[in-house]
This record gives C-alpha cells, sequence and structure tokens, in this order.
C-alpha cells in the first residue's frame, strides 16, 4: 500500500468512489483485490459485480434521496 489518504465520494443517486489506500474486506473478512486503487462501490443493489457498480442504477432509476 502507498500510504495515500483514502477518500469516499458519495455521487447522488449513483456509487460511492472510494479512492487511496484501503482495504476491501468482504463478509468473511477475507481481503477483495479490486485490482485498482479507486474503486466505485454499488448502492443500489442490482449490479452484476457487486460489491463494484457497473452502471446498473441509471437504467434501474435508483435514487438516493438526501444523499
Amino acid at each position: 500500500m502507498s500510504g495515500e489518504e483514502v477518500s469516499v465520494t458519495l455521487y447522488e443517486d449513483g456509487p460511492l468512489l472510494i479512492r487511496g489506500d484501503f482495504v476491501l474486506r468482504g463478509q468473511d473478512g477475507t481481503p477483495i483485490d479490486p485490482g485498482r486503487a479507486t474503486v466505485a462501490l454499488c448502492r443500489c443493489g442490482k449490479s452484476g459485480l457487486k460489491p463494484f457498480c457497473d452502471g446498473t442504477h441509471k437504467l434501474v432509476g435508483f435514487e438516493a434521496p438526501g444523499a
């Protein structure tokens, strides 16, 4: 890991974008290799690439009021 500060950006009606020196873990604690230093995590629950965003939120009209 590079030691880069982690930032999390919430996109309106879209994913969470995570940048920096982070470790992503599955429910059982096993690390998930995202293959990159920036990832978009699904919030709509409809992605075919969970936990990653695949853009499906646009197709299903996902809305996150107040986000």
